[in-house]
């Protein structure tokens, strides 16, 4: 089972994404609202996983979450970083993957779809 850090803007994306790691087995060991916090967050905690959402507000010098996962493999080149997208992101998909980040999960976000992420990244379910 992973630790799992959490960073999206919208707490209802947080929350669900929370309860399906948590019924995964997985422990949630932090979550932020931005990319600056996230960043900071990671540093603190340094977690299995991250779950990052692309689309977020510009706070400090990080514009969104692809800024985030260059700031993020900076600081550890290991991480294990999974973006949270919507239809028609492809284009920043790709480009944060080749960043750093090692796969993404297409909303809506459903249990087979996070159970599999994370399967991608080495780390299995309870289920």
């Amino acid at each position: 089972m992973a630790t799992v850090l959490v960073v999206d803007d919208s707490r209802i994306i947080r929350n669900g994404l929370k309860n399906v790691l948590e019924r995964l087995g997985h422990t949630i060991v932090g979550e932020a609202e931005n990319g600056f916090d996230g960043v900071k967050l990671y540093k603190e905690v340094y977690p299995d996983v991250v779950t990052m959402d692309i689309t977020m507000p510009a706070v400090s010098g990080i514009k969104n979450g692809m800024d985030a996962v260059k700031h993020i493999i900076e600081f550890d080149e290991f991480a294990n970083i999974i973006m949270i997208t919507a239809h028609g992101e492809q284009q920043k998909v790709m480009e944060s993957i080749k960043n750093g980040a090692k796969g993404y999960i297409l909303k809506p976000i459903t249990r087979d779809k996070v159970r599999e992420s994370m399967q991608r990244v080495g780390f299995d379910s309870d289920d």
